[in-house]
């Protein structure tokens, strides 16, 4: 991993694989380069994108619950276990996030009408019009975010991580 002349001077994790290879020259260490990387760029795009949630007194996980009683359309409802799989959050989790919107006023609860035991919960008029503010922000952010890239990258980036994850996920 010599640098050559005039290039940038190693990241972060080309110095992590560099002490790899001189420590186990044994192993394989090239997946770093990617999954080093991507993991390394989560965590600087979710502080990027918390920057936006913050101004809005929402936290990650409230900007998904909300998120997903957006999309769900009017009347902008859904069971507590159908927003903790569109969230990928345990029930009990869900039931805490639900619990601090319902005290912001965000959200509401209510018996679901065709089962007494369950419940419902949807967007309060104030939930609505915050998180529309706020998704309008966020999407700002996501373009600012982006925009260090060219037009033709992201769409390379998109379609190989699209293919990438679509063979994760699959059953």
């Amino acid at each position: 991993m010599e640098e050559e002349a005039g290039s940038a001077p190693p990241d972060h994790v080309a110095r992590i694989q560099a002490a790899w290879q001189r420590e186990r020259p044994d192993l394989d260490v090239g997946p770093q380069a990617v999954i080093g990387r991507l993991h390394r760029l989560a965590a600087l795009l979710t502080e990027e994108l918390s920057v936006v949630y913050r101004r809005y007194g929402l936290g990650e996980g409230d900007f998904d619950v909300l998120a997903a009683l957006r999309r769900a359309g009017e009347p902008f409802e859904r069971a507590p276990g159908e927003l903790a799989a569109h969230t990928m959050v345990t029930t009990g989790a869900m039931s805490k996030r639900i619990d601090r919107l319902e005290r912001a006023g965000l959200v509401t609860r209510r018996r679901a009408a065709d089962d007494g035991r369950g419940r419902v919960v949807g967007l309060t008029p104030a939930g609505r019009d915050l998180f529309d503010r706020a998704f309008t922000d966020h999407i700002h952010n996501e373009h600012r975010l982006l925009s260090t890239l060219s037009p033709k990258d992201a769409a390379t980036l998109e379609s190989l991580l699209t293919t990438w994850l679509g063979q994760l996920e699959a059953p």
